[in-house]
């Protein structure tokens, strides 16, 4: 069985070199991560050329995602690695501190944090493990009281709970990894910490004077974002549902519903959603996952997510492989529950402005009522496939094209397999009839199956799909 949800694996010691990167692909990647918190544009670019030469010695399209590192919320380092404080601790955090921090205080990347606080605010540091409440703020310092206790170490996060640190979305070093990732063709770019749609605009804005062509990713993990995140989601062309720093932002119990609103809300639009953060965390040392991370990640598939990630599992973890493997058997198993009838409705009462896109929702309302095999989508710019994916067909769909950047993009969409294809006719039967041959030759399809397939007139060019065909395989073969 095809699998309808895409695997994004996040690259990093554990899956660095090209034979394991091989195996990863092997086991199910579709996508991988780099992450550009980490690493030098010198790194990036062999990574990105490893990758796509295990992908070619596979034989599978695989796309990449460039990941942002955002603003930098963080305290500095300290005098011996970390510092252990007990609930009731006075500690400050200065941003005027430059050498290592102690027991009494540390220094701050963020040095706008005294701006941002008052009396009361309450901080959350180390992925919310650590609570403090401020007590007063005396020129660069933030004097708090420990609430809740523990070790605190270098470099660990700092998050205002319910939201309001005005760091920009995009640093100067981000505006320089934009010109990496345009470099390297990263298919995605994921923006850290977005707050407004704007954000999203001036990444596209930089993406597209460093002459790249990448889609945009907004990462979904700040409070501020929930309040407009229709704007965020139409500026963008895909979301993340970045579940670490959104949790501690708003509180761990209000995500599993911002997740399934999420999910709703991007398919609405025509967007594409990967859901992020734990999902197999116990399997960075385990080689079998939790029964509470089986139920997520098939929970996310329910929800409707495009594609579900792994981090410091594939990054640093013991076990790639294994979670790879693991995580696509839960995703098979959970896309069996899927609802084929649950889209009818936006088939059926939506209104389309656009030539291209009610053909792709006549080819899913013929593949929901007809016994069909695939839908074939004869496309250039992946448009007509993404539209497709946004509805549950129960049926595999296929990109025909012969635009490599358009084949990396649809890893992404759910239920979308990208097949190269190359046709130089002009005639339009002859083109339907030779990507048949090509999905025979595949073994995709076989003689007798019933196939949609869509394709514009105006062969070889973008937003030009006007044609729907029903075909049984074989049978021009047979007149």
């Amino acid at each position: 069985m095809l699998r309808r949800t895409k695997i994004v694996a996040t690259l990093g010691p554990a899956s660095s070199s090209q034979k394991v990167l091989e195996d990863m692909i092997r086991a199910g990647v579709d996508l991988v991560r780099m992450n550009f918190s980490h690493g030098t544009a010198q790194d990036h670019m062999k990574r990105a050329e490893t990758v796509r030469a295990a992908a070619v010695a596979v034989g599978r399209t695989v796309g990449i995602l460039a990941d942002l590192q955002g603003p930098k919320i963080r305290v500095r380092k300290f005098e011996n690695d970390k510092i252990i404080l007990n609930k009731g601790d006075a500690f400050i955090l200065d941003a005027a501190l430059d050498g290592l921090g102690n027991q009494q205080r540390v220094g701050l990347d963020y040095k706008e944090l005294p701006n941002d606080v008052d009396v009361g605010t309450v901080l959350l540091l180390n992925d919310g493990m650590l609570e403090f409440h401020v007590t007063s703020v005396e020129g660069t310092e933030v004097h708090c009281k420990v609430v809740r206790g523990g070790v605190l170490s270098n470099n660990k996060g700092i998050n205002r709970k319910g939201g309001g640190l005005t760091a920009p979305a995009l640093t100067d070093k981000d505006k320089e990894d934009i010109k990496t990732a345009a470099l390297i063709k990263a298919d995605y770019l994921a923006v850290s910490f977005p707050r407004t749609g704007d954000d999203m605009r001036m990444a596209r804005e930089l993406m597209h004077a460093a002459g790249g062509k990448s889609l945009l990713m907004a990462k979904i993990e700040r409070a501020e974002a929930i309040p407009v995140l229709g704007d965020i989601i139409d500026a963008s062309d895909a979301i993340m549902v970045a579940r670490g720093d959104l949790s501690v932002e708003v509180g761990d119990a209000a995500v599993p519903g911002l997740q399934k609103r999420m999910i709703k809300m991007a398919r609405a639009k025509n967007r594409l959603v990967i859901t992020a953060t734990q999902m197999m965390e116990s399997m960075i040392t385990n080689p079998i996952p939790t029964r509470a991370e089986v139920s997520d990640v098939a929970n996310a598939v329910l929800d409707g997510t495009d594609a579900v990630m792994l981090s410091a599992e594939t990054a640093v973890g013991d076990y790639p492989i294994e979670t790879i493997e693991a995580m696509a058997r839960i995703c098979i198993s959970a896309e069996k529950e899927l609802d084929i009838h649950a889209n009818e409705r936006r088939v059926l009462h939506e209104k389309f402005t656009r030539v291209d896109q009610s053909i792709a929702m006549s080819a899913l309302y013929a593949a929901t009522h007809l016994k069909v095999k695939a839908i074939v989508a004869l496309t250039q710019s992946g448009s007509t496939a993404l539209w497709m994916s946004r509805s549950n067909a129960g049926v595999p769909i296929f990109a025909m094209t012969p635009v490599a950047a358009t084949l990396s993009k649809v890893t992404l969409f759910g239920g979308v397999h990208p097949i190269s294809f190359t046709n130089s006719s002009k005639d339009h039967s002859q083109t339907l009839r030779d990507a048949e041959d090509e999905l025979v030759r595949q073994k995709v399809v076989s003689e007798g199956d019933l196939i949609v397939m869509t394709i514009g007139e105006a062969i070889g060019q973008t937003g030009h799909t006007n044609t729907m065909k029903i075909v049984k395989v074989g049978d021009h073969r047979k007149h």
